[in-house]
């Protein structure tokens, strides 16, 4: 069964302010959660961040892009994507 990725507004109002670069590496990050679930060790510094929450880098360098994830509900498959910028300014500790 597909997952259902939804992207909180403040993220799509951040996403056309992206780098080209980002914004089709996040593409493509959201098109894999769809198919294959929330949990996407293939990705460069994937981690789990709480039960929920997940991040990994959509480019490193500087600055490096990052995306963060969560998982709304796992018995319909729901994620929200809830932010995705700069690393410096990522909802994480």
């Amino acid at each position: 069964m597909p997952w259902t990725v939804e992207i909180r507004t403040q993220v799509k109002r951040q996403i056309p302010r992206l780098p080209t670069r980002v914004q089709k590496s996040l593409v493509t990050l959201l098109q894999e959660i769809e198919a294959r679930g929330p949990v996407r060790g293939n990705w460069p510094n994937y981690s789990k961040l709480s039960h929920t929450q997940h991040h990994c880098h959509l480019k490193k360098g500087q600055p490096t892009y990052v995306a963060v994830w969560e998982v709304v509900d796992r018995a319909i498959h729901l994620v929200e994507v809830i932010y995705v910028g700069t690393h410096e300014k990522a909802p994480y500790g």
